[in-house]
């Protein structure tokens, strides 16, 4: 059996509360970006669409 890496564990303990908060709160904004960018793009097809038939 290989012996644990002790110093790799520290680093996990020791960055895992830094490393995890950040994670959730970049993949919150990029999603809330994302959703924004979405109904943006629908709103915009909705109000200007391109194959109009009215006319």
């Amino acid at each position: 059996m290989r012996g644990l890496r002790l110093y790799m564990i520290l680093q996990w303990v020791l960055f895992l509360p830094i490393i995890l908060p950040l994670c959730v709160i970049f993949g919150a904004l990029r999603g809330a970006f994302q959703m924004v960018e979405r109904v943006m793009d629908q709103f915009w097809t909705d109000i200007w669409p391109e194959n109009s038939t009215a006319s």
